[in-house]
Formats: structure tokens, sequence, C-alpha cells
């Protein structure tokens, strides 16, 4: 939610405790392929924020110059703006500047390799965490990069695979109505 606050913009989050998330994180320079060469630090530094601040990956693309994920928090942790900051900056200080550094940039102690915000959407129920997982799944192919889900290689739809199609038990939840939570583990039995 974008709120106007005299001049400035003000990006208001949604907290769930516990909620369900779909994410876009963008390089700042999109005609890069940094996150295809540095696939391997990228899962470096998402282990590493997971070993702190442990999230579930529910479903995952490694594009170029972006990448895609669905995290499920644990029960009473909202904040994933911190495991985010983490992920972002572990991987930047492992590269060296992509340029001269802008101001704005050395003010904020940035490398000016990611974009600064990200996008997150919180699932509400199975059907919209089955679009976005969808989404996730077809990204490569929209993109032109190949025929099929399956054949790229950054992709968590080779994990679901190993589960007969069916995607692999997840939770604890996603944002449910009137305070009701139900398990993602439950709304995907129901769906089979």
């Amino acid at each position: 939610m974008l709120r106007q606050a005299g001049a400035m913009s003000c990006y208001c989050r949604l907290f769930v405790p516990g909620g369900t998330w779909f994410f876009t994180v963008r390089l700042a320079d999109r005609q890069s392929d940094l996150l295809l060469r540095e696939v391997g630090l990228l899962r470096d530094c998402v282990a590493t924020a997971k070993a702190r601040w442990p999230f579930d990956i529910d479903a995952a693309v490694i594009l170029p110059d972006h990448l895609h994920m669905i995290w499920t928090l644990p029960e009473g942790d909202a904040d994933f703006p911190k495991r985010w900051r983490l992920i972002k900056s572990t991987f930047s200080r492992h590269q060296p500047p992509p340029g001269l550094p802008r101001d704005s940039q050395l003010r904020k102690g940035e490398k000016g390799i990611w974009q600064r915000r990200f996008w997150e959407h919180l699932i509400r129920d199975a059907s919209d965490l089955e679009a976005h997982r969808r989404l996730i799944h077809e990204a490569r192919v929209r993109a032109g990069l190949v025929p099929r889900p399956d054949a790229w290689p950054y992709s968590s739809v080779h994990r679901d695979s190993r589960f007969g199609g069916a995607q692999p038990p997840i939770g604890p939840g996603f944002a449910g109505q009137g305070g009701s939570r139900p398990t993602l583990r439950a709304a995907v039995s129901r769906r089979a």
C-alpha cells in the first residue's frame, strides 16, 4: 500500500505473523544476468538468512535479473524485511560495485546492485497460493528462456516434481477470514 505523507511517499507493509508471502526482488540493472552467474552465492545467502531467522520456501525461481519466491514465516513472526535485508546485503558484500555509486547510495551504504524495494503480496487462500505457484513455475517460459518449466534449472519445480506433481507439505498457514487461519497443508490436501 502506498500512502502520501506530504511530498514523500510512505510505503506501508501488511504484517501477518506466520503468513505466507509472494515476493519479487529485482536487480538494479535489469539487463544483468548476475543472479544466474552467482546463483551459488545467492543460495548461500538465502541459507544464511534461513539459519538465522527460519522460514519455509514454498516455491522459487531465479531469473537473470530478478527472482520470485513464496515464503511462509513461523507462527508469531512477520518480519520478512529483515530476512530480505540480510540476503541482499550479504550478496552485495561479495560483489564488486557495478559502477560509480550515486550520492544517495553512498549515504545509505548501498552498492547499487539491488533495487531498494521489493514487491510482496500476502497469500490469502489456497487458490491465491496456487495462482502464485503457477506464476513462479511459468515465469521462465513467459520470459522466453525455455520452452517448458522443467527445462529451467533454477526453480523449485524440480523439488515439487519429487512429490509426484503434488506440492510439498508447507505451512503453517495463510491469512484467513475473520481471524481463522487454516493451514496450507490442509488446503493442499483438500485439493487432492
